[in-house]
């Protein structure tokens, strides 16, 4: 019945764009106009699909080459390199929208510098129940409480498998890809879980990362705790020691928004002391900041998005401070222009990653993000990204 009704309204669309209309709005879509997607293409089809049916979609789309493929040429000013790769441009795809690794090569044909697939867990597990992703126009946000729905390690390991010569060509072209590692909801033992993941995934990576930060799997973000976030990590990084092969994947922790000072500072000691290779800074927000509109602003789950943005760039800001800038970061939360960038590097962020944005303004918003970036740095006198690094603590 639900099928029928959507079919319907997609049949309905057609015949109002008509033939002309649709020729445009074809090409439009094909050539990846900027303005189009974000005001025209993406709101349409948010009115016809539910936010994870969407969600679907566009990894389906991704996976098989539907979408424009990137048009910016990226410059030898967005070059960084960190964590022992070569990045040919700072902004990557964050965890979550590839979960299962299906899109990895239609990912970097949008223009992706790098990206990073999962959260995966262990064992194959289904997540929360539905609905449990919402949308909030008004505010350009996203609740979601997924709950690490993921295939397993098996199945995301086969997947990667079969591509691991074309990616250690795009990892060598500076294209570098990562993995984001969680645990089953039923799992006794935490520590096991992530040291598994690295087993099985670790080859395949050029950096990994322990996600102890989603708020949608009970009792997850106590890993942060210091003692805890110890016994963890000491036992990750044990088993990326003992991959076979001479380059072995970094190690990143990806921490949450709604930390203590004291939490942050536990933290940066322990990544610290241990030699963590970097951080990812920060999850989704529990919090509700004042002036959200969306209808479902009190849904339960973790909020992204432009709310997230000023919160996300103030954790940077401490925890490069905390760790004295000897850390790298890859800053995520609200990024989707130049400037949202910019500032999350200038605060001490070394990369970026974006997804609701994507969600919002569709595949040219990696572009435009990297085009107003590239503008920004040659505005303010920085000759690339390096240069900007950190550089709010240097004034």
């Amino acid at each position: 019945m639900a099928w029928a009704h959507l079919k319907k309204r997609a049949l309905d669309a057609v015949v109002v764009l008509g033939g002309g209309g649709l020729f445009f709005a074809s090409y439009l879509t094909a050539t990846g106009d900027e303005h189009f997607y974000a005001e025209y293409l993406m709101p349409a089809l948010q009115g016809l699909l539910d936010p994870e049916a969407s969600h679907k979609l566009a990894v389906r789309f991704t996976a098989l080459g539907l979408l424009p493929r990137a048009k910016f040429q990226d410059s030898d000013m967005l070059e960084v390199r960190v964590l022992g790769r070569k990045f040919r441009n700072p902004v990557g795809i964050a965890a979550g929208f590839d979960k299962h690794g299906e899109a990895v090569d239609g990912l970097y044909k949008l223009g992706f510098g790098f990206v990073e697939v999962g959260s995966v867990t262990p064992q194959p597990q289904e997540g929360n129940p539905r609905p449990r992703v919402f949308r909030l126009p008004e505010d350009q946000a996203i609740i979601n409480r997924y709950g690490f729905n993921s295939h397993g390690l098996s199945a995301v390991e086969h997947r990667l498998r079969a591509r691991q010569q074309k990616q250690s060509k795009l990892t060598e072209d500076g294209q570098p890809l990562g993995i984001n590692l969680g645990k089953n909801k039923t799992s006794v033992d935490a520590a096991a879980d992530y040291a598994e993941g690295v087993r099985v995934l670790g080859p395949l990576a050029d950096y990994l990362v322990v996600n102890v930060s989603s708020p949608n799997t009970a009792g997850l973000r106590s890993l942060q705790g210091k003692a805890e976030l110890r016994r963890l990590l000491t036992k990750v990084l044990q088993e990326r020691d003992a991959l076979k092969g001479a380059q072995k994947p970094a190690v990143l922790v990806k921490i949450a928004p709604d930390l203590s000072s004291q939490d942050k500072e536990d933290i940066a000691s322990v990544a610290r002391e241990l030699g963590i290779d970097g951080l990812i800074v920060t999850n989704t927000t529990v919090s509700r900041p004042a002036g959200l509109r969306g209808a479902l602003r009190h849904e339960t789950g973790g909020l992204s998005g432009k709310p997230l943005r000023d919160l996300s760039t103030q954790t940077i800001r401490e925890m490069y401070a905390l760790t004295q800038g000897r850390i790298p970061i890859i800053g995520v939360g609200g990024v989707s222009s130049g400037q949202d960038a910019l500032e999350k590097i200038q605060a001490g962020a070394s990369l970026v990653q974006l997804y609701t944005a994507l969600a919002y303004r569709g595949p040219p918003v990696v572009g435009s993000v990297k085009r107003e970036l590239e503008a920004l740095l040659k505005e303010r006198g920085f000759r690339s990204v390096a240069d900007a690094i950190g550089a709010d603590h240097r004034r």
